[in-house]
């Protein structure tokens, strides 16, 4: 990988994460865990996706994330699920 390369993963917001981020996705450096992206997009974004993500769950590559601390891949797409109403 060339230095001017930085590697990614894709962050999808549904819902009121969308609503809270203002965007629909956006990319975040790879090598980072699930907790760290989001504490990186609390800062980003403020308190209100702030308080979406304390709330949320997250998919990587569909799957459900059980270790938040585990650095995730390069190329990896994380889905913000907020909680939705209804049933």
């Amino acid at each position: 990988m060339s230095p001017t390369t930085t590697a990614t993963l894709t962050v999808r917001y549904f819902a009121g994460a969308r609503a809270a981020a203002g965007r629909s996705e956006e990319l975040v450096p790879a090598g980072e865990s699930l907790d760290d992206i989001a504490a990186e997009l609390a800062l980003r974004h403020g308190e209100r996706l702030a308080a979406v993500l304390r709330v949320a769950s997250f998919l990587v590559d569909g799957l459900v994330c059980h270790d938040r601390r585990t650095p995730l891949p390069a190329g990896a797409t994380i889905d913000v699920l907020p909680p939705f109403a209804g049933g």
